[in-house]
């Protein structure tokens, strides 16, 4: 049975659709060295996302008035055995055990719905990755009533997109690429490192 599959014609190119990896893609794709998943687990790989989880470090800003222009500081929170109660109305920065490298896809970190389902959201804007992303992910972490979580608990889920066209301006090769040092610990906002 033929699939009824619609594509599109620009400048005499044929256009694909944009298409999110299976399980089975995801596995290829590693195999190939286009991603990198430390530590990679296969009981986390779903259907078409592969599960990440939450490293032991978080962190808070020590001013609760942000400057955009300015660098603003971060305390650093461990999080013991015993788990650590978020609160409402703060910003949480977290970040994932696992390290990640994109090098042909398009990563998008989403919450898990269990997550959702205590109330508490992972990112605040920054949910896409970029093609040549390699690091750890910062989480923007906020939560809708106090909830208690723990280093190890699964946090998010990776999505791969495919790209249509070639990339010629990788993530980790460009000048300005603010985020691409190593890390196990979250990372503040280095917006102040633009000018405007």
């Amino acid at each position: 049975m033929q699939k009824n599959t619609t594509f599109a014609l620009a400048n005499n190119q044929l256009i694909l659709p944009t298409m999110i990896l299976s399980d089975t893609r995801i596995l290829e794709e590693i195999d190939n060295g286009n991603i990198v998943i430390e530590p990679f687990r296969k009981k986390c790989l779903g259907t078409n996302s592969y599960d990440v989880h939450l490293g032991r470090y978080l962190a808070t800003y020590k001013n609760r008035e942000l400057d955009a222009r300015e660098h603003n500081e971060i305390q650093e929170i461990v999080i013991p055995p015993e788990g650590f109660v978020l609160q409402p109305y703060t910003l949480y920065l977290g970040v994932t055990e696992e390290y990640t490298e994109t090098h042909q896809h398009v990563p998008f970190l989403e919450g898990k719905s269990s997550i959702g389902r205590l109330g508490v959201i992972i990112h605040a804007t920054a949910g896409k990755g970029d093609v040549g992303f390699c690091n750890t992910w910062t989480l923007e972490i906020s939560c809708i009533h106090p909830v208690r979580i723990y280093a190890g608990m699964p946090i998010g889920q990776l999505i791969y997109f495919t790209v249509d066209g070639e990339v010629v301006n990788y993530y980790n090769k460009k000048d300005n690429a603010k985020y691409t040092k190593r890390t196990i610990k979250p990372v503040e906002s280095m917006m102040w490192k633009n000018k405007f």
